[in-house]
């Protein structure tokens, strides 16, 4: 009886963390997710020198509350699923791990606690409880192929920003106020400047690592060009595809319902009759 208890309580419990199709799961995500952005936050505001000579109190105090939270949420990861190595090796369970363990550090070893930013990388569940929405027909196609592709766009300059919060901390790391990265803030600003290959020269890597790194970044940058045109491209040959497929699929005669398999027919092949130009 008290086996049955503690299995019907763990299988609550996983349907509210692990799931996302009932009301509870869904405000659980939803509301990790307003966590985990405050917690980056905090983290960003905590490296700018003036603020957080006004606010350490408060920053540091939010951000141990924030890491007790995290704690939690992942003691109870591993206790409500039935195969804990399953998640604790898994992809987000690794990312959960890095994100609670370097307040703790912080405590050890001083500077550990901007490691932090790599939080945002949990962001990507937000993509367990968003719904793709089809897109109705539109008179214009690059509209429609805009549409169409929204969602991936919207999940390449997602991950587009990731990269540069964790590139702009780790540029904050290596070179430091001493050579113009005076905050995360700051050096995420240079890192975004430098991928999208607009380059202001208002601030640059001094060290060789430094440079290596933004070498990595500028060659990177390419790519982000390109990705998103590519994006735009595909769905729009796609979309003219599957139109034209649904309209000659769709296209029968009106006499004796034979599908009509060339667009520019003007009569049916079985009956003869004259067709109406659509």
């Amino acid at each position: 009886m008290g086996k049955q208890r503690q299995n019907d309580w763990k299988s609550k419990l996983h349907e509210v963390i692990y799931g996302t199709h009932t009301s509870a799961g869904k405000l659980f995500d939803i509301v990790l997710l307003v966590v985990i952005v405050y917690s980056v936050i905090i983290v960003m505001l905590e490296s700018v020198p003036r603020i957080d000579q006004k606010y350490h109190e408060f920053l540091n105090i939010s951000e141990w509350i924030v890491t007790i939270l995290f704690t939690i949420e992942y003691i109870l990861r591993i206790i409500c699923i039935k195969t804990p190595k399953k998640y604790i090796f898994s992809f987000f369970g690794v990312i959960d791990f890095i994100s609670t363990i370097p307040k703790y550090l912080s405590v050890i070893i001083g500077g550990s606690q901007y490691m932090t930013a790599f939080r945002a990388l949990r962001l990507l569940r937000i993509f367990r409880i968003l719904k793709l929405v089809r897109f109705v027909g539109e008179s214009n196609n690059l509209l429609r192929a805009l549409k169409g592709s929204r969602t991936k766009i919207f999940v390449f300059v997602f991950f587009v920003l990731i990269l540069s919060v964790m590139l702009g901390t780790i540029m904050y790391l290596v070179e430091g106020p001493e050579h113009g990265f005076n905050s995360i803030p700051h050096s995420v600003y240079w890192t975004i400047v430098t991928l999208t290959t607009v380059g202001y020269g208002d601030i640059s890597p001094e060290t060789g690592l430094g440079q290596f790194i933004a070498t990595i970044i500028m060659i990177v940058g390419y790519g982000v060009i390109a990705v998103p045109t590519g994006i735009v491209s595909a769905e729009y040959v796609t979309d003219r595809s599957r139109r034209k497929g649904q309209k000659l699929k769709e296209r029968t005669c009106p006499e004796c319902a034979t599908a009509i398999l060339k667009e520019d027919a003007h009569y049916c092949r079985v009956c003869g009759l004259r067709l109406k130009d659509e």
